[in-house]
């Protein structure tokens, strides 16, 4: 075992190489964060694998309306969690994020019959917060997942993101 307060041992040129990547990783991402942080805000957030759509309702009503056209379609809502509500009681603010857990086994054991590293992802998850004064749902992107569980060509694919095209469609028609 190594004894990282011990001076006596030389740094390896191993451990000195590990140190200066995670440096040189950490640099683009602090530079982006200050780069961020002097930006405005865009108009629709978005994050690589995720489908973002903006809600015409606030988080509470958004997430209410999603868990019931879910429910409605024969779908099971495992738990929501309000992240808001868990930053709080840690004594930290957060705006109104929930994470609303759901799925079937009908939808999901095809993808994982596909690959089994699709249970990662699973059961699916809808994401409902407020930026800026605007709702947002976010879901999945099934071709995202295809390609990360290397399984474009699963039959299942397609139908799971048709059906959560229509939740989240459903969830936001006015």
């Amino acid at each position: 075992m190594y004894d990282f307060h011990d001076n006596r041992r030389p740094m390896t040129p191993r451990l000195i190489a590990i140190a200066l990547l995670g440096l040189l990783s950490v640099s683009p991402a602090l530079a982006a964060d200050d780069a961020e942080a002097t930006s405005q805000a865009p108009t629709q957030p978005s994050a690589a694998g995720l489908k973002v759509t903006q809600s015409p309702y606030d988080v509470h009503t958004t997430v209410q309306r999603f868990e019931n056209v879910a429910q409605n379609q024969g779908l099971d809502v495992f738990d929501t969690i309000d992240h808001a509500a868990g930053a709080a009681d840690a004594g930290l603010a957060l705006p109104a994020t929930t994470l609303v857990i759901f799925g079937n086994p009908k939808a999901g054991t095809p993808l994982m019959q596909c690959s089994r590293t699709a249970a990662i992802d699973l059961p699916n998850k809808a994401l409902v917060w407020a930026e800026n004064g605007k709702t947002w749902i976010a879901v999945n992107d099934m071709d995202y997942l295809a390609q990360r569980h290397h399984m474009t060509d699963c039959p299942a694919v397609p139908k799971v993101a048709d059906k959560l095209r229509q939740l989240v469609g459903q969830t936001v028609a006015q």
